[in-house]
């Protein structure tokens, strides 16, 4: 299921997909999705929002309306496309583990890391919506993932916890102390240029443009990749 495949607005009248389009609808009446290979990672495809006007960037006024109420998973964000970009890079992260994707908008690093062989993947995500699609792109990328409304009540379960450019709201910061209840947290951010963690180390740095291109400032395509504990990954 590779390459673009676009769904025009009343394609299909049942549905999972369906249900996409009807909620873009009540915000942008022309928007529409597409089975998009993803810039930076192209082994991964989406359900993401269509070039809705003919190649051209998003129109401030259309910027608004999407963020009014934003639908967060059908876009790929930048730092998204970066974590899961590191996580194909290095399998033996992930292999085997139990891993939980937190905030995980579109699905796309859940994806990648059942790609990458962890033995079972967690996508945590508030939005109803946006689990629809995540389990519509795990289908279509052929990996299973569980869905989930909120982080589990205990995180003993999980081996690896990942999670991309949820900082954007600052109420979210306090999350990274909890995070650091599972052995290994991966963090990727773009939205918070002094960001340094407490107990946190960087990791890597990587560049991306949130897919489709929302034209937004240069700043925000800049991800840095953090570890916690500040400890190096043990070699394979």
């Amino acid at each position: 299921m590779k390459g673009k495949k676009s769904m025009t607005p009343d394609a299909g009248k049942t549905g999972p997909l369906a249900a996409l389009h009807e909620h873009l609808h009540q915000l942008l009446p022309q928007a529409r999705l597409a089975w998009t290979p993803l810039p930076q990672v192209p082994r991964v495809s989406l359900w993401l929002l269509d070039d809705i006007l003919g190649g051209q960037r998003l129109e401030p006024e259309v910027i608004n309306a999407l963020m009014d109420a934003p639908p967060y998973w059908s876009f790929c964000w930048a730092s998204g496309q970066v974590l899961a970009a590191w996580l194909l890079a290095h399998p033996e992260q992930v292999a085997g583990r139990t891993v939980l994707d937190v905030g995980s908008g579109s699905g796309v690093v859940a994806i990648a890391a059942a790609l990458a062989g962890a033995a079972r993947v967690l996508a945590c995500d508030v939005d109803p919506v946006a689990r629809t699609a995540i389990a519509l792109n795990a289908a279509g990328n052929g990996v299973q993932l569980e869905l989930l409304p909120a982080l589990p009540s205990s995180l003993a379960q999980v081996d690896l916890l990942l999670a991309a450019d949820i900082l954007y709201d600052r109420d979210n910061l306090g999350l990274l102390e909890t995070f650091r209840a599972v052995p290994t947290v991966i963090l990727a951010d773009s939205r918070v240029p002094d960001l340094n963690p407490p107990g946190y180390a960087r990791l890597e740095e990587g560049t991306a443009t949130t897919w489709p291109d929302l034209g937004e400032s240069s700043q925000f395509n800049r991800v840095r990749l953090f570890r916690f504990p500040r400890a190096d990954f043990p070699e394979p």
